[in-house]
């Protein structure tokens, strides 16, 4: 009787302890039709995110993408909220930057080509667009639109990677990450743009983007702290950050970044007010530190920089970005660049 009620017992503790979900795609050799296994991959992260929002499962999950290119035909939407600070979702890649082995061509390369939807000022392509709080993506590749930017004198076509729309969501961790455009053939308008709090753009390369970021709006409650940090940019058409008068200044962090070769190193929403502090930063060869915007069409003309406060900021210095491929520091700052000392860039670990 005891050996029974003891077998029952751990039947059902394992009953109870549910096992993290995890999914894994490969364009290559994935099917949408498989069981989402690193044996039988799927296909598309389309096909992940609609098996992830309709498992109501509480536990976290990983969803790991092989190397190669991922084509986004549609926004892929999460919105199974579900998660939380322990138990996440998180987007990654199968091998991540610090990892033995690592190579730029073993980053997942993600492409959006969602169809254009109507947006403010023109149309608009989101890719990922996590409508969960608890979220974080990581070791990720992505690349600007096919798409012609220029509509006409009133109007843009916009290509969005990362979007969050919800003003209440919290939590978004965007790390390790690289997002490279060009203005005439592959216009990428803003990496990550996201509402809400705790939006944190950690160790993220941005290289000729038109915005890296925007530190979007809230619903005027209260979330975790915001922040961009150990990341870098270069050639920004238009801004290095963006924060609008939703984006605190006492909560939000900028520490260890280099923004170089850009046209505004910071904009601020049209009237914005708030104050906000940058230290240990590297801000050279851009055309203005400080500016105002209001839209996809606003001009960036220079504003006082009397909103920012600069302790061990740098202003001065050649930045140099390594250009071979066959190098772990592609699209990163070359050996005897300014800068190496903040140690910006997508590794958390020493080379």
């Amino acid at each position: 009787m005891i050996k029974f009620t003891l077998g029952l017992l751990l039947l059902m503790m394992n009953v109870l302890i549910v096992q993290a979900e995890q999914l894994y795609v490969n364009p290559q050799t994935g099917s949408d039709a498989n069981s989402g296994t690193k044996e039988q991959p799927l296909k598309t992260l389309l096909e992940a995110a609609k098996r992830v929002n309709l498992n109501k499962d509480l536990k976290s999950t990983t969803i790991f993408l092989s190397e190669g290119v991922h084509l986004l035909t549609q926004t892929v939407i999460f919105n199974n909220d579900k998660y939380t600070l322990k138990n996440r979702l998180v987007i990654r890649a199968d091998v991540m930057p610090d990892d033995m082995g690592w190579t730029p061509k073993k980053m997942p390369v993600i492409v959006t080509v969602a169809p254009l939807v109507p947006g403010v000022g023109g149309e608009e392509a989101r890719g990922i667009q996590p409508e969960v709080s608890h979220v974080t993506i990581e070791g990720l590749r992505f690349t600007g639109s096919p798409d012609y930017s220029y509509v006409d004198g009133n109007n843009l076509s916009r290509s969005y990677p990362i979007w969050r729309d919800g003003k209440n969501l919290d939590d978004l961790l965007v790390t390790q990450c690289l997002f490279a455009g060009n203005v005439d053939v592959l216009p990428l308008h803003v990496g990550v743009i996201a509402n809400g709090y705790g939006l944190v753009i950690d160790h993220c390369v941005f290289f000729n983007c038109k915005i890296p970021v925007v530190f979007w709006k809230n619903d005027g409650g209260s979330g975790s702290r915001s922040a961009m940090q150990y990341s870098l940019v270069y050639g920004g058409y238009f801004s290095g950050v963006w924060t609008t008068q939703s984006t605190k200044g006492e909560e939000f962090d900028f520490h260890h970044n280099i923004i170089a070769n850009s046209s505004t190193v910071w904009i601020r929403e049209r009237g914005s007010t708030r104050r906000y502090k940058a230290s240990d930063c590297l801000f050279t060869d851009n055309t203005h530190l400080a500016g105002f915007g209001s839209g996809p069409l606003s001009g960036n003309d220079a504003t006082s920089t009397d909103f920012l406060e600069m302790k061990n900021v740098q202003t001065s210095g050649t930045v140099k970005i390594e250009k071979d491929q066959s190098k772990r520091n592609y699209l990163q700052l070359a050996e005897g660049s300014a800068g190496s000392n903040l140690k910006a860039g997508l590794f958390k670990k020493n080379l």
